[in-house]
């Protein structure tokens, strides 16, 4: 068959990683040894041109890959685990779920355990076959930490107009988020680009020369030394809330990466996707979905007051 070289889309955390290592977390059903044969044979090329496998990868880099083919339907061998996942929404074409705390989305190269991908497989019919096997349905993500709003795809034509209108910021999105210290001001807007930290490849940093990031914010509620806020995306970078207000002087309770290492009360940042809107990628119609505030920041509130 012959090869056809495919344009693979970058995410802003693939900067600064080995690009072996980026193709593996992309396709976790290709071995180590495949993807680097396939460097090596021409088969991945970055700015048209042979590369070796552990090329790093800068901002703007083009990659070419040979079409692989991806399984056209949920596989048998992942393992249906019975979560009881919150569904608040589901038609043919979507649902709507409400990630718990704790739960990675889908498998990676480094992760092997109990996943979003098991509870949907277990409660769902049917899921969207474009990102492979291993994740079915999965259109956008959260932190393993990060509770909240998702949509997933059932169909593939309402995954392809869904991560069209994410990656064109139509789809909107709220977050309730726990912050360290106070606010003179009850609502503000945070403009600073956001890029990989040059001094730590696993963390973001507000810097300039990274991509535009803009995140609007409302102080709902004030305590001795902690704030409850309400954070709304104009822009979708990772980690881009916890970046921002961490620049700003507000790291989130509980985010040892950009925050205090000691974190008050439960470990993991307490930052839950509340709402969500976006268009019906089939019906046309406008969604809007959204969840109260959790318990766990419930419980955690009582000892701020």
């Amino acid at each position: 068959m012959e090869k056809t070289l495919k344009k693979l889309q970058l995410n802003n955390e693939d900067i600064g990683l080995r690009l072996d290592i980026v193709l593996l977390n992309k396709f976790p059903d290709l071995s180590r040894n495949k993807i680097q044969t396939m460097i090596k044979s021409s088969d991945v090329l970055v700015n048209n041109e042979k590369v070796k496998t552990g090329y790093i990868l800068r901002e703007n880099d083009e990659i070419l890959m040979t079409e692989i083919e991806v399984a056209p339907v949920i596989d048998d061998s992942i393992e249906k685990v019975n979560l009881n996942l919150d569904i608040i929404y589901e038609d043919d074409d979507l649902l709507v779920v409400n990630k718990p705390k704790d739960l990675v989305v889908h498998p990676a190269s480094s992760y092997k355990g109990v996943t979003l991908i098991n509870g949907l497989v277990y409660q769902v019919d049917k899921l969207s076959t474009i990102n492979g096997k291993n994740r079915p349905g999965i259109v956008h993500r959260l932190d393993k930490d990060t509770s909240g709003l998702m949509i997933v795809a059932k169909s593939d034509e309402a995954h392809k107009e869904l991560a069209k209108d994410i990656s064109k910021h139509k789809v909107v999105r709220g977050y309730y988020a726990i912050v360290y210290g106070t606010f003179e001001n009850s609502t503000g807007t945070i403009n600073m680009p956001i890029k990989r930290d040059p001094s730590n490849r696993i963390k973001m940093a507000a810097l300039e020369g990274g991509r535009n990031a803009v995140t609007h914010f409302k102080v709902l509620e004030q305590y001795l030394n902690h704030s409850l806020v309400d954070v709304e995306l104009e822009t979708g970078r990772t980690h881009q809330i916890r970046v921002h207000m961490s620049k700003i002087g507000h790291p989130i309770l509980g985010d040892q990466t950009y925050g205090p290492k000691k974190a008050f009360g439960k470990s993991g940042q307490f930052l839950h996707a509340y709402k969500i809107s976006f268009m019906h990628p089939i019906k046309k119609e406008q969604m809007s979905f959204e969840t109260e505030l959790p318990l766990y920041f419930k419980d955690v509130i009582k000892d701020l007051v």
